[in-house]
């Protein structure tokens, strides 16, 4: 009961209503291609939830579905690279006139909130990827790789900062 409590405490908090409209420090990455998004990410750093605290092996993958909801599936190690498996598999749903770039998250079918998902910062090319909140809570840095360069990780960092994010959250997770 207490985990459940704790678990509906982190959807809560980031259920609140969401528009592209809203005024953020995080800006919207303008404009997401949704099939060029869609795929594997590396989850590279993040300063995590209480779920996926510890992380390793952190990959996120999405599918665009007929209905243009996207559907996800968040896979990592718990502790360590021989730790317990976990899978997350919400679905997201774009917000309108957002440019693709915000999604609401709805972990189970019958929960009634989204969870906020802004890509803040997307590489021309693809590679990369900031994903952010409004609340400057959580953040995922992804990746089409399981690794980055120190120079890149550090542009990011700068940048998440400028956002107004306390950086020393940031938690970077490990990859074979």
């Amino acid at each position: 009961m207490l985990r459940f409590l704790a678990l509906a405490a982190i959807f809560l908090s980031g259920c609140a209503s969401f528009s592209p409209r809203d005024a953020s420090t995080v800006p919207l990455a303008q404009p997401v291609n949704l099939q060029r998004f869609m795929g594997d990410w590396y989850v590279i750093a993040h300063i995590p939830t209480d779920l996926d605290r510890g992380s390793h092996a952190a990959v996120e993958t999405y599918r665009l579905n007929d209905d243009g909801s996207i559907a996800a599936v968040y896979r990592n190690r718990l502790g360590g690279f021989d730790g317990k498996s976990k899978t997350m598999t919400p679905t997201m749903h774009v917000q309108p006139d957002s440019g693709n770039a915000l999604w609401g998250v709805r972990f189970f079918w019958w929960w009634p909130f989204l969870y906020e998902y802004r890509i803040a910062h997307l590489e021309p090319d693809y590679s990369a990827a900031i994903i952010a909140r409004s609340g400057l809570d959580f953040l995922w840095i992804f990746a089409r790789k399981p690794t980055m360069s120190d120079r890149q990780y550090q542009g990011y960092v700068k940048r998440i900062a400028g956002w107004g994010y306390d950086v020393s959250k940031l938690e970077k997770v490990p990859h074979r």
